[in-house]
């Protein structure tokens, strides 16, 4: 019982890991602030729900990163919303 435990939590670290994509705008991260939404999707992720804009996330820098991820929170809406054919991703800028 403990390795499948082990292995499940193995398993939702890697497939998070796999979905993570960072874009750098100008120099990176200046000061640390960020600010995160949640974008929704049907049809498995071939249609986005909502609007997610990083550049209004990012206010007026010039310089930040935008972090598209699906993280443990949206693996698990997934698990249960996933039927429905609803996942979701997390954009988080970084200022």
């Amino acid at each position: 019982m403990k390795r499948i435990i082990v292995l499940l939590i193995a398993v939702v670290f890697f497939v998070g890991a796999c979905a993570t994509h960072v874009h750098t705008v100008g120099d990176g991260p200046q000061s640390g602030r960020s600010s995160e939404d949640r974008q929704w999707y049907v049809l498995w992720g071939l249609v986005p729900i909502n609007d997610v804009e990083s550049a209004e996330m990012a206010r007026d820098a010039e310089d930040y990163e935008i972090k598209t991820e699906q993280d443990i929170l949206d693996i698990a809406i997934t698990v249960f919303l996933g039927w429905t054919s609803l996942h979701t991703r997390t954009v988080t800028v970084t200022e």
